[in-house]
């Protein structure tokens, strides 16, 4: 792996980076004082009806509004918040902070089970909004009584639909009032086939949609600045003339030099989507980002035990909360284990905030603790590389021990330490393996041995599953420009995340054991080096594309998949914690890499072996594989966050003749009864197994009898 050291020496000499530092590189030691009881407040801006009556509970209501807080910069449980130091107070002496909420919840709370469930929005959005209209199945939960919270912790999401929930945190101010400057990295990937001539900031792949920092100056000659482009992640980058790109917008209409913006990077002859952009700058006002997760820890600990707000507006479900569980997926996911290894789980009384967590499809933690954090960031095989969220322990044990680094402790170090760590769940797709990094949650960082998980820990591997996706044929698509193969996976983890969900419940609230972990292993040679992985032979298949057959190239299995090298960010940053300053952009490479492996397959259906196998995994129609090859020329790299469907042939005659190695249809079922009769049964062993509620193996089986595939 290449990695270029700092283009820059960014903190160096120039006025312009007078500010860069800042005061307050690390957190600052607490120093003994009469404490300051943070307040909070509470405004319902809409209440209306939710759809829908949920067996005994009843009907629920939804409530949307905003909750303004604050947060005691001299609290040692704030101490790890970066620049909280230097965040404006109010008169109190706190640094405040807004959240917008929308809570669903039972109209007549007696109905109430005694469940929050918190589920983290994912850059602003609700990517688990409880529909029974659109899920049948998601009633399940407002059918046990939950009271539903969906809370804003990111900072930098904008208020571009009403849809989206947005944080409000402060900005860090030099003790002088002036701004502070610093280094800012961002990755810019033109999409489509002809140049754009412009591109928004922040850039990235996951984070475009955000507000982005702004940089310093227009001037781009300055020292600092710099834009470069490579063609893959590995490749050396190329300098692009200051004179030939600008903080402007542009397009046809205007074309370069353009519009003065500092939103926007305007780029002589365009961004041209055969190349990888890289931009660094010197960025101003860095956001206090960590106050979102204080944020988060205060508001639903006001759910749980406050009977009122500061001003006595009354808590909506003030006395029926008895347990909590959270839940983010992805990105959010990410940012929920975050919380727990940055310590916000032990609330500002010293009790748990959260009794269960389950991150879900989240191999990884979210950069929110950094200045100039980038909380909605993320990274692939050729983009966002070395972004933030690399550094932070992946080992979820207290005593975990990273070979690589030569660092200790695990993700549940500090929750340890206070006696605040919940149940923990975490789910992991076949794209945590290949594209996220995954692997190092099981393995000592060499990849030499299996690790053994705390007590409190599962971890459920999605066996042969992408990290999102309905699942089922329907949701195949193929468009050959794009990707190799077609893309998306019929095996899929919708329903499991529900059976598991209820089965984290059941720990939390009755001590019932869960499901034990499933997850591939060293031991048993179900998780390997991605060179040892061996696909059968996989050929002679067709897919429609717009009515007519469509080819599908014969497979054949290239090893990608990201590494992870053990990255430096600068002095003033805490690799442990993903948290400080960062000052070398882009990061040096150490040359030292943690192992990456991923899971094996079946030689007969090319299925992985391992973990949780759903019933399409059980009764396949075909080799759902958890990654996909970009189909665009000259570019190296895993289609994003996709996996691949290659259906069985129907009959052996034709399995034969195209020399493809799996079983047909035929020689799987037998006839349209064989198959349906296979569903059935893989769908009751998993009722058994407690991996698959009774109304989702219903809707199942329905399925497979409306859906013939043989006589």
């Amino acid at each position: 792996m290449q990695f270029q050291k700092s283009l820059l020496a960014l903190c160096a000499g120039a006025a312009l980076l007078a500010g860069c530092g800042g005061d307050g590189d690390a957190p600052a030691a607490s120093t003994p004082s009469t404490p300051v009881a943070p307040q909070l407040r509470l405004s319902v801006t809409a209440t209306e009806d939710f759809p829908g009556t949920y067996g005994s509970v009843g009907a629920y209501e939804k409530l949307t509004g905003v909750i303004s807080g604050e947060v005691d910069p001299k609290d040692p449980k704030n101490a790890v918040i970066q620049d909280l130091e230097l965040a404006p107070v109010n008169a109190r002496g706190l640094v405040e902070y807004q959240t917008e909420f929308v809570m669903l919840k039972p109209k007549d709370m007696s109905k109430a089970s005694g469940v929050l469930r918190y589920d983290a929005p994912n850059r602003g959005n609700i990517l688990t909004m409880i529909n029974p209209t659109a899920t049948p199945s998601d009633a399940v939960y407002l059918e046990r009584g939950y009271v539903v919270l969906y809370a804003a912790w990111q900072g930098d999401v904008p208020k571009s639909s009403a849809a989206r929930l947005t944080a409000t945190v402060p900005v860090a101010r030099n003790k002088d009032g002036t701004s502070i400057t610093g280094p800012y990295r961002a990755e810019l990937v033109p999409g489509g086939s002809a140049p754009t001539p412009a591109m928004a900031l922040p850039g990235g792949v996951f984070n475009g949609s955000m507000i982005p920092y702004e940089p310093a100056t227009l001037d781009n000659t300055q020292p600092g600045f710099s834009l470069t482009r490579r063609a893959n992640e590995t490749d050396a980058r190329q300098l692009i003339p200051a004179g030939d790109w600008k903080f402007a917008k542009c397009d046809a209409a205007t074309p370069f030099p353009g519009t003065p913006d500092p939103a926007s990077i305007c780029l002589k002859g365009g961004f041209d989507p055969k190349y990888l952009y890289e931009v660094v700058y010197v960025a101003k006002d860095p956001k206090v980002m960590g106050v979102g997760l204080a944020a988060l820890r205060d508001t639903v600990s006001f759910f749980r035990h406050a009977a009122a707000d500061a001003d006595g507006k009354a808590n909506p479900v003030a006395g029926k909360i008895v347990n909590t569980i959270g839940q983010g997926t992805s990105q959010s996911g990410n940012a929920m284990k975050t919380f727990l290894h940055l310590g916000f789980n032990q609330a500002l009384d010293g009790s748990k905030v959260f009794d269960g967590l389950y991150a879900h499809v989240a191999a990884r933690q979210t950069n929110i603790n950094t200045r100039f954090a980038v909380p909605g960031g993320g990274g692939g095989l050729r983009t966002d590389h070395t972004a933030f969220g690399q550094t932070a322990p992946r080992g979820l044990d207290k005593d975990y021990v990273d070979e690589v680094s030569g660092r200790k402790g695990g993700v549940m170090a500090r929750c340890e330490a206070t006696a605040t760590c919940p149940k923990f769940f975490l789910g992991l797709s076949g794209t945590e393996f290949w594209q996220l990094q995954g692997s190092p949650v099981l393995t000592d960082a060499y990849g030499l041995r299996d690790l053994q998980q705390p007590a409190n820990a599962r971890i459920y591997y999605y066996g042969s599953t992408q990290h999102g996706g309905a699942g089922g044929t329907a949701s195949i698509a193929f468009a050959p420009t794009r990707n190799v193969y077609p893309s998306g996976t019929v095996v899929h983890f919708n329903d499991t995340f529900r059976a598991l969900f209820v089965a984290l419940e059941d720990w939390v609230v009755r001590g019932v054991e869960p499901p034990a972990s499933q997850v591939p292993k060293i031991a048993d040679g179900t998780l390997v080096r991605p060179e040892a992985v061996a696909f059968p032979a996989m050929k002679g298949l067709t897919w429609p594309v717009n009515g007519t057959a469509t080819p599908i190239p014969d497979f054949t299995y290239l090893a990608r998949h990201n590494g992870f090298p053990l990255l430096d960010f600068g002095p003033q940053y805490r690799p442990q914690d993903e948290s400080g300053i960062a000052t070398l952009l882009p990061p040096a490479y150490l040359n030292r890499d943690y192992a990456i492996l991923v899971p094996q397959v079946s030689p007969s259906t090319g299925l992985t072996l391992a973990g949780l196998r759903s019933v399409e995994a059980r009764v396949p129609l075909g080799t759902s594989i958890e990654f996909n090859y970009v189909a665009t020329p000259g570019i190296t790299d895993l289609s994003n966050l996709t996996g691949s469907f290659i259906p069985f042939h129907k009959t052996t005659a034709a399995r034969l003749a195209a020399g493809d190695a799996r079983p047909s249809l035929e020689e799987l079922y037998g006839t349209q009864a064989g198959y349906e009769a296979a569903v059935r049964a893989a769908a009751a062993e998993l009722v058994s197994q407690r991996l698959l509620l009774q109304r989702d193996a219903d809707l199942i089986v329905q399925r497979a009898v409306a859906t013939p595939i043989l006589p």
